[in-house]
């Protein structure tokens, strides 16, 4: 109850007491003593036993009502849940992909094709790899030391130089982002 509440309940004792004396020829008390018997206190009490029994009748659809709030909620954040999985499975995917392709292009260059490179001249390994396909010539270049890949790729021609480093720098890059989610 708040303090506004007293005042007004006193007010409606009163005017109950006057409507009472008022027309009290029609058979309603008229003794005040009967009317000042139902004091203020009495009801204070009777309109908490109402307050009380309203929230017990509400209480379990207010219930209800927050269980289904919280449901929705749940739905809510279970499917952005299921949403952000799908979008972890196909990056997921996709980072395979790029490894099966890079595992496969570091194949093509495995056994001794590479040591058969290793031992040449630079001059003379880098005009045969510029008649190699690319991919197996990147791959190539990808397993020597960087030092013997320096001088060979400096006596190609500056295109094919510039294909091969172009190959080799997407292989080891491939668009991964630096931030997966």
């Amino acid at each position: 109850m708040t303090k506004t509440s007293g005042p007004i309940i006193n007010r409606i004792c009163v005017a109950t007491l006057a409507l009472s004396a008022a027309i009290g020829g029609w058979g309603l008390p008229l003794n005040l003593s009967l009317a000042a018997e139902k004091d203020a206190e009495t009801i204070k009490s009777e309109i908490s036993d109402e307050i009380r029994a309203f929230c017990t009748n509400i209480a379990d659809a207010a219930r209800d009502r927050r269980y289904l709030l919280q449901k929705q909620e749940l739905e809510e954040l279970q499917a952005d849940i299921e949403d952000r999985i799908a979008t972890l499975e196909k990056r997921r995917a996709e980072y395979e992909h790029w490894l099966n392709l890079r595992n496969e292009f570091l194949v093509k260059a495995e056994g001794g094709l590479v040591e058969i490179y290793k031992n040449m001249r630079a001059d003379s390994a880098a005009e045969k790899l510029e008649i190699v396909d690319v991919n197996v010539a990147a791959a190539i270049i990808m397993k020597l030391k960087p030092r013997l890949a320096s001088q060979i790729l400096n006596e190609m021609e500056a295109e094919t130089a510039a294909n091969l480093t172009s190959i080799i720098a997407s292989a080891a890059d491939a668009d991964i982002p630096d931030e997966p989610s």
